[in-house]
């Protein structure tokens, strides 16, 4: 235990005093945080998916009027139950809801991601808008004007920031645990402190360990930094009641991508060739994962690949419970896939290890 302690305070205060290290673990991604929230306070080529709420004039004139174009613009399904559509966008499984009711057609849409329902009201303003006018053109006076409105299925303090802190904080998580992990391991490796380490009386488990709990430990402060600047009036981040959830998710994501730095680190030889690999992964990464734009904006190609990626599963389970408000257990697939990338690649990375350069 006291090899444990000591091993695990010589780590925590490297880390520290390592300004590089800091500085890509924390204020790099949260400056991309800051700036796109600044960015985005007000806020493809895939067609939008959009539920239909009963019967709604405009788009199935549209549809009957120009089969071709309606195709490329909505992936349309239909639904007689409003509250049912409104879950559909409030948890992002569609990127808008329309109904009508008289003259005005209403566009429900999520403020947590509002990129895909703003195109479906811009889309409808469009149509709206080219249907009055041929009315006004014919001089139909007995036939009433469409006017389109829209309503967050969420409360209206609610704001782009949703998005971004989470798939953002994923990000940083990604990056502490690969970097720190290969970076370490490189540098020790190099001199030949691993080898000291196996000649000492400090037990292999300890040396795991104290990796361990300092990346978990740096992960948890990750945590606390993101929700506290997102949390301020100028971003006005709003935590949902199982938010706590995130801890758990963040602890195995942490492991997870820590397994994966410690492949990192048993493939380069050199500090540099461990950060040139370890951005080679994380950075793409990021993109193909929902970290920056949702992945329903992305081709369905990226679409497919993301679901090999470990981050995609820390964002979809982060965005779940601190944004959209669902219960503990509906992260669960999520852990679960994250225990399994952590033992698949943890078991890889332990036949990969070596004390020393060969």
């Amino acid at each position: 235990m006291t090899g444990f302690v000591s091993l695990a305070k010589a780590m925590f205060l490297g880390f520290v005093r390592d300004k590089v290290t800091l500085f890509f673990v924390l204020v790099f991604p949260l400056m991309f945080l800051v700036i796109f929230g600044a960015l985005f306070q007000d806020q493809g080529d895939n067609p939008a998916k959009v539920v239909q709420i009963g019967e709604v004039t405009v788009l199935d004139t549209f549809a009957q009027d120009d089969p071709d174009r309606f195709e490329t613009l909505f992936d349309l399904k239909h639904t007689d139950d409003l509250d049912a559509a409104i879950e559909e966008v409030r948890q992002g499984n569609v990127d808008a809801a329309v109904s009508q009711r008289g003259d005005t057609v209403t566009v429900y849409f999520s403020a947590a991601d509002t990129t895909g329902s703003m195109l479906v009201l811009n889309t409808l303003d469009g149509i709206v808008s080219a249907a009055n006018l041929h009315k006004l053109q014919a001089a139909a006076p007995d036939i009433p004007l469409v006017d389109v409105s829209n309503e967050a299925v969420e409360d209206e303090s609610l704001t782009t920031i949703q998005y971004l802190t989470p798939g953002l904080l994923g990000w940083a998580i990604s990056i502490s645990g690969v970097f720190g992990a290969a970076g370490t391991l490189v540098d020790w490796r190099r001199n030949k402190l691993l080898r000291r380490l196996r000649l000492s009386p400090v037990s292999i488990p300890s040396v795991i360990g104290a990796r361990i709990g300092v990346s978990l430990l740096t992960a948890m402060v990750q945590l606390v930094v993101f929700v506290a600047v997102a949390s301020l009036p100028f971003f006005g981040l709003q935590l949902t009641g199982n938010w706590w959830m995130a801890i758990p998710v963040l602890l195995l994501g942490t492991l997870a991508f820590l397994s994966l730095g410690m492949v990192v680190g048993a493939i380069a030889k050199t500090s540099e060739g461990a950060s040139g690999l370890g951005n080679l992964i994380v950075v793409p990464m990021a993109f193909m994962s929902g970290s920056f734009f949702p992945l329903e904006q992305s081709p369905q190609w990226l679409q497919t690949v993301s679901w090999f990626s470990p981050l995609r599963y820390i964002n979809d389970a982060l965005l779940s419970v601190m944004v959209r408000g669902n219960d503990a257990w509906s992260v669960l697939p999520q852990m679960g896939m994250l225990a399994a990338f952590t033992l698949v690649i943890g078991v890889l990375a332990w036949r990969m290890f070596r004390w020393d350069d060969l």
